[in-house]
């Protein structure tokens, strides 16, 4: 199985994989999850000619492993919680932790719709957008947060992710695209021969590009 060089290679090959599903949609939209979200959901948008706007969701990491997701928090009030590794918390703990992301998650989207307004997504089909997905915490997140915005359809669209994960998720959006499902995973970077951390600037000038643009 040939491994992602980078996000823009990410990118268009999920675009390709994108086209026959959107062939007939007219109002689509891309929906990039911050960071590495929005630079693979940039190339889609790009490819296809859309517009591109986010959904903001924070992981919430285990106290003994932070990069364990135990659940992720979203716009709103949206809040997805694995049962099995939050029954392993402390309750004390685990609002901590909630409350901090959602600081986190303030802060993010304060930062961002300074130079990408929100777009209207009534009505519309929206197409989830991230790097990759391991637990699928983040998009479970993502997609709550959406619900309150009333889109026609919700299509989950991911570069890589586990066979389990992805039949998980099925029932989770309306459509889930995943062209690379590897029968061993470990992580999402191990598929990617360039996996850097994406910044804040990088986001916003990616943003920034779409304001004023397509809509």
């Amino acid at each position: 199985m040939v491994r992602f060089r980078d996000r823009r290679d990410a990118g268009e090959r999920l675009a390709a994989a994108l086209t026959p599903v959107l062939q007939d949609v007219t109002d689509a939209i891309i929906l990039g999850i911050p960071r590495g979200g929005v630079v693979v959901g940039d190339i889609v948008a790009d490819k296809l000619g859309l517009s591109l706007d986010i959904v903001a969701v924070e992981k919430v990491g285990a106290p003994w492993n932070p990069e364990l997701a135990v659940g992720a928090v979203g716009e709103g009030d949206a809040l997805w919680l694995d049962e099995s590794l939050v029954s392993m918390l402390a309750p004390g703990k685990l609002d901590e932790a909630i409350e901090r992301e959602r600081r986190e998650l303030g802060i993010k989207l304060e930062s961002i719709r300074r130079v990408r307004s929100r777009q209207p997504l009534e009505g519309r089909t929206v197409v989830v957008v991230d790097d990759g997905i391991a637990t699928g915490s983040t998009v479970r997140a993502a997609l709550l947060a959406l619900r309150g915005a009333r889109p026609a359809a919700c299509i989950l669209a991911v570069p890589v992710g586990p066979p389990e994960t992805i039949v998980d998720l099925a029932g989770v959006a309306d459509s889930l695209v995943c062209p690379m499902q590897p029968a061993s995973f470990c992580a999402v970077g191990q598929w990617y021969e360039t996996f850097g951390q994406v910044s804040t600037p990088e986001v916003l000038a990616i943003l920034e590009r779409y304001e004023g643009g397509r809509s």
